[in-house]
């Protein structure tokens, strides 16, 4: 297994039958630690911190005997959620025989794999494992979630010490099975039953890991919740606040108390690059409504956009999509700039910094990034949307969305035609479709990056 490296100090924790007995814990070469069993039977000690990668012995040791795990590293540990994208597995993808022989390679990532399992109150312990501790190999790959194996394997050769990976999710499940009542609380939200239910999977699949320390955690939902993006928009981050509380309290404070939280905006649906849908909406509210992260709302995240990655051809339905290596390349370049500090990474697409309207000449000027990063234009006739209003301030339900094709371009500015709005321009949206373009076709990426700017929305006068 992989246990959380210096400076945070590992903890271990267990069940024992003497209340009051002392535990002892012992990590090869690196000293001891003691713990007593508390009233319910259990037990939680911290090691010591060790950068060293090991593989160590670790032995826990009471008057009722002792237990030895053998070969364990110290490296970062992430937990890996959501909903089917996330639970995708590797044996689905795109070559998956040849990526599972490339990953088997990777001796120094360890996975864990919970049971998709439910529960009306929290458990202490899993019900079950459907992968227990384990080196990657051709037993313990093909089921394992692709988008969390595909992101340590990117990420590894930048760290260059081991990774952990947990994965806990469960397909078709909205964020508040996995909110706690306590996150729950901070938004009003409506009761559903099944997996759905409330809080039934943070009981089930998040609350037994709280002990652990971890380094972060990434996180791929949010189909199920589309329809409701208002509500999505305070659950997402009011989640990822409370899990950070949670698990920070509950290893004793050494999981980071604003650990990296890194997730993948929801990608295309079915082969319609017309229909609006409800994805649009979700995507904004994955971002808090703010469009890009971290932002104040959401600090210490990242996201991969996806939303330019179809695959409208997949046996598993076009809601999932087998290029999870491009998610995952995306994703680690977001976690080396946030999680690890990296400097000079360029992680996210272009997004916009300023609007110009010309009225007289009928354009709509939008520069990106203050002009920082240069921007490539893929598409001049499909991507952004003005509202057409009689109103001259702000587009309302009842108003007109009409295509506004991009007339010029330069280095860090589109300026849009909008001679087809014969009353008011208030608004503006880009690649606001459920499926918007066809691979990796979308209107505007990153020059040097290759990156696709994020989608966003705007429903006032310039």
């Amino acid at each position: 297994m992989v246990l959380q490296r210096g400076p945070q100090r590992a903890v271990v924790w267990g069940t024992a039958s003497t209340i009051g007995d002392v535990v002892t814990v012992t990590v090869s070469g690196h000293g001891h630690a003691t713990g007593h069993v508390a009233n319910d039977g259990t037990w939680k000690v911290k090691l010591p911190a060790i950068t060293e990668h090991g593989p160590f012995t670790i032995t826990a040791k009471s008057s009722e005997g002792h237990v030895t795990l053998t070969d364990v590293l110290f490296g970062d540990v992430w937990v890996c959620s959501g909903q089917s994208n996330m639970g995708f597995s590797l044996n689905h993808v795109i070559n998956a025989s040849q990526e599972i022989a490339t990953a088997s390679k990777f001796h120094n990532i360890r996975i864990f794999r919970a049971t998709t399992v439910q529960s009306p109150t929290p458990l202490q312990d899993l019900k079950s494992v459907s992968t227990h501790w384990s080196l990657p190999n051709s037993n313990s790959l093909p089921h394992f979630s692709a988008v969390c194996w595909l992101y340590a394997e990117y990420l590894y050769p930048h760290v260059n010490h081991p990774i952990g990976l947990v994965d806990t999710a469960w397909g078709g499940t909205p964020v508040e099975a996995w909110s706690s009542p306590d996150a729950l609380g901070a938004c009003a939200a409506k009761q559903k039953r099944g997996p759905g239910g409330h809080s039934v999977l943070w009981n089930a699949m998040i609350n037994p890991f709280l002990h652990m320390t971890i380094y972060g955690a990434i996180w791929y939902q949010g189909e199920s919740n589309a329809g409701h993006p208002d509500a999505y928009a305070c659950q997402f981050p009011a989640m990822i606040r409370d899990w950070r509380k949670k698990f920070h309290d509950a290893s004793l404070r050494e999981t980071h108390q604003n650990f990296p939280f890194g997730f993948v905006q929801i990608a295309a649906n079915a082969h319609n690059l017309h229909n609006v849908g409800g994805f649009p909406p979700l995507r904004w509210a994955q971002t808090a409504k703010v469009g890009h992260v971290p932002n104040h709302k959401m600090p210490n995240t990242f996201m991969a956009v996806a939303l330019d990655l179809p695959d409208f051809h997949s046996p598993y339905g076009t809601i999932h999509p087998r290029y999870k290596q491009d998610v995952c390349h995306r994703l680690v370049l977001g976690a080396l700039a946030v999680a690890y500090h990296r400097k000079n990474i360029e992680y996210q697409g272009p997004f916009p910094s300023a609007f110009t309207e010309d009225k007289s000449k009928h354009h709509l000027t939008i520069e990106y990034d203050n002009g920082r990063t240069p921007i490539e234009v893929r598409d001049t006739k499909n991507g952004f949307d003005i509202c057409c209003s009689a109103h001259a301030t702000t587009c309302g339900a009842h108003d007109h969305w009409l295509v506004a094709p991009v007339t010029h371009s330069d280095t860090s500015s589109v300026t849009l035609s909008t001679s087809g709005c014969t009353q008011h321009v208030v608004g503006l949206r880009y690649e606001w479709r459920t499926s918007p373009c066809e691979f990796k076709k979308c209107a505007i990426y990153g020059r040097d990056n290759d990156l696709p700017a994020p989608p966003f929305i705007r429903t006032t006068a310039f």
